[in-house]
């Protein structure tokens, strides 16, 4: 058991697990360090442990704590500076029939099912073990935060669910899942510029997308949404400034 003395806030314990194959990076292992006991932690703490590159999954508040790889990059959007692209605005139009409503945290086979569904056609590889409703409950049912289960339909027809945990400084974009199998929409894209738009609405300064990885294909696409900012090396720094950081490590 170690201590978090580099935090600003009193003390937490925490410990790093064994290895584990990584989610993200084939052929690798992973490890991380979880706080502990995750089920106390509170809004305030979690915000202050987000702003130091943690993140949770279910009671879970973790970092990556790897040998040698530091790939694993936490982001977040400077809300109020953020000018949507081209293809973002046909795309937030795109998908403007859209209805969001925001529920308590609570299992919901509809949701279930939707989640099973997408798990299988864009995450097959890592699938194994991973969909079943126990494991649904645990990654995503459970929180000691406040956090917004918000669903959206069209035309009475579930597309989409994405998971939200309000911090004090911002929101933290959990985990979204939506249809797999409608061609030609664009569900992940808008639901971040939702998220955005939410953040704007409230005042809130920052949306934390979790965690940029460069060399994983599927986690790219975070660095389409500017201006972004990334924990590195214990602060935070313009996106621009991280690929600098990157590049000049590798020349």
């Amino acid at each position: 058991m170690t201590h978090l003395y580099d935090l600003p806030i009193q003390p937490v314990q925490c410990y790093v697990t064994a290895s584990y194959p990584c989610s993200y990076l084939e052929g690798q292992n992973a490890r991380s360090q979880v706080v502990a006991p995750g089920p106390q932690i509170n809004q305030e703490l979690y915000s202050l442990l987000v702003e130091n590159g943690f993140r949770r999954s279910g009671l879970f508040t973790y970092r990556p704590h790897c040998h040698r790889c530091r790939a694993c990059i936490p982001v977040r959007i400077r809300v109020q500076d953020f000018a949507p692209s081209r293809i973002q605005r046909r795309v937030w139009k795109q998908h403007r029939s859209l209805e969001a409503r925001s529920l308590p945290l609570h299992f919901e086979p509809e949701h279930f099912s939707l989640y099973t569904r997408y798990q299988h056609a864009r995450h097959r590889e890592i699938t194994q073990g991973r969909t079943g409703e126990d494991q649904y409950r645990q990654f995503l049912l459970q929180s000691s935060l406040p956090t917004r289960l918000v669903e959206f339909r069209e035309a009475g027809q579930l597309r989409m669910v994405s998971l939200i945990d309000e911090l004090t400084q911002g929101l933290s974009s959990v985990y979204t899942f939506y249809e797999p199998d409608i061609p030609g929409v664009s569900y992940g894209t808008y639901n971040i510029l939702w998220q955005i738009e939410e953040c704007q609405t409230q005042g809130l300064p920052w949306l934390y997308l979790g965690y940029w990885i460069r060399s994983c294909a599927k986690m790219t696409y975070k660095s389409r949404f500017q201006p972004l900012e990334a924990w590195f090396s214990g602060a935070w720094i313009s996106f621009p400034e991280l690929l600098e950081s990157l590049d000049s490590t590798i020349r």
